[in-house]
């Protein structure tokens, strides 16, 4: 019976450092979103992607929604940053 149970137990110890091994696997992997969608996976939960608007002299915009409020972050081509938050 000692012996069924040492077989049991190695049986379980392998499974579970199987199983450990896959899940460390599946984060360093670093599941992103594909390019094309609308939104980005943060937490596990769906994200809606900031609209980014690049300018050929290097500055930007972008804009990101949360419910009514509007989050503006620009950076000039001098490299000045600026955030703004505007809620409706």
């Amino acid at each position: 019976m000692q012996r069924v149970y040492r077989i049991i137990l190695a049986i379980s110890g392998a499974a579970l450092v199987a199983t450990a091994a896959t899940a460390a696997y599946a984060q360093a992997a670093g599941n992103s979103t594909p390019r094309g969608w609308n939104y980005e996976i943060k937490d596990g939960k769906r994200v809606p992607k900031a609209e980014r608007k690049a300018n050929a002299d290097g500055s930007w915009r972008e804009e990101i929604r949360q419910g009514t409020c509007v989050t503006v972050k620009e950076k000039t081509a001098s490299g000045e940053y600026k955030e703004s938050r505007r809620c409706d």
